[in-house]
């Protein structure tokens, strides 16, 4: 007996040892092998380190073939769906026109959806992107709205922007606000009527107008339904009635500009000589960037978060729309409108990194 063998006996006869059991399989079948190496019987290696047969005619049987302990590499399923055949295929079609669902390539390559998932994914690198409605930007337009940001820019640095009081009009309806690419229910069994949205023809909405800067929100105007915002109304109920002196209790002596669009009651010569005569500063219709929605708060960011709190259910009256979008105002903190008025500057330098084009923040 070798003197290897001996002190792998000694351990062994330890109260409480068994190698198979504390060891790394690693380990054991260096002490196999190296017993082996000893001229050591396979049936003698079983008994000393209590390994199973085969265990121990594996291990040799491995070193024998490989000179390693270590495990073969294992082949693998062979690919039947992954094949470069079906990989050109699918790249040929998607470069052809990028608008494929995963659901018809499966059914024109001749594999599995989730095949197709793997090899768009995983061996083409491609990723899902929604198609998004945007509004429609001519070059002109797109020119127009770079040179506009720029001088917005340099207007507004060093956070002059804070200053702004952005407004705008949307208008709502007493259905449910449902996004058809996110909303989901779970269930163990499919839903009846809790899973369906119901449309109407015309239903009951309300005109809502709201301001928002950098450190307050004005109060919610309402305006009747049917109620058509021209030059008088916009100026009559709006400006004289709830922005004027909202902002002289606001804004006090300090310094402030005042944002709209481009919207005709907005850019009437009588409503732009009542602005020029009771505010101290405004961004002109020929100052702000055209077909920008994009760039002004309310409409990125805060219409969809007071449509989200206040439209999740059904209204069956204005009146109750009307109570859950003042609900929904009151809730929406001032640091929330904060860091979205902070995102204004952002979105400018995105639009001139676009060239005037869309663009996403």
């Amino acid at each position: 007996m070798g003197c290897f063998e001996k002190s792998i006996k000694a351990t062994i006869c330890l109260p409480g040892f068994i190698p198979s059991k504390v060891m790394p399989s690693e380990s054991r079948r260096d002490l196999i092998v190296r017993l082996h190496l000893q001229g050591t019987r396979p049936s003698h290696i079983v008994s000393l380190l209590n390994e199973a047969r085969s265990t121990v005619n594996a291990t040799i049987k491995r070193y024998q073939q490989t000179g390693s302990i270590k495990d073969r590499k294992r082949s693998g399923r062979p690919c039947t769906a992954r094949t470069a055949v079906n990989r050109q295929a699918v790249r040929s079609r998607v470069q052809r026109s990028n608008q494929w669902s995963t659901r018809k390539l499966a059914n024109a390559i001749g594999i599995s959806r989730r095949s197709i998932q793997r090899l768009l994914k995983n061996d083409l690198g491609t990723k899902p992107y929604k198609m998004q409605k945007a509004q429609l930007l001519t070059d002109k337009a797109k020119n127009t709205r770079v040179k506009r940001s720029r001088a917005l820019l340099r207007r507004f640095a060093a956070g002059r922007h804070r200053r702004i009081l952005f407004s705008d009009e949307k208008l709502f309806c007493t259905e449910i606000a449902h996004n058809h690419h996110n909303d989901r229910i779970w269930a163990a069994e499919p839903p009846a009527q809790n899973s369906i949205v119901e449309r109407s023809q015309k239903p009951k909405s309300l005109m809502v107008w709201a301001g928002i800067t950098a450190d307050g929100k004005t109060p919610l105007v309402f305006l009747d339904s049917g109620t058509k915002i021209n030059q008088e109304v916009y100026q009559t109920s709006i400006l004289n009635k709830v922005l004027l002196p909202w902002t002289q209790q606001h804004f006090r002596r300090c310094h402030w500009t005042f944002q709209q669009d481009s919207a005709p009651s907005h850019t009437a010569k009588t409503t732009q000589h009542w602005i020029r005569t009771h505010f101290p500063e405004f961004i002109t219709p020929c100052q702000w960037p055209p077909y920008s929605p994009d760039l002004n708060p309310l409409d990125c960011s805060i219409w969809s978060i007071l449509e989200q709190k206040a439209c999740k259910m059904q209204h069956n009256s204005i009146r109750s729309l009307n109570r859950a979008l003042k609900k929904a105002w009151g809730e929406i903190s001032l640091e929330t409108i904060n860091k979205i008025v902070d995102d204004f500057p952002k979105r400018l330098r995105q639009c001139i990194e676009a060239n005037g084009g869309h663009f996403e923040l």
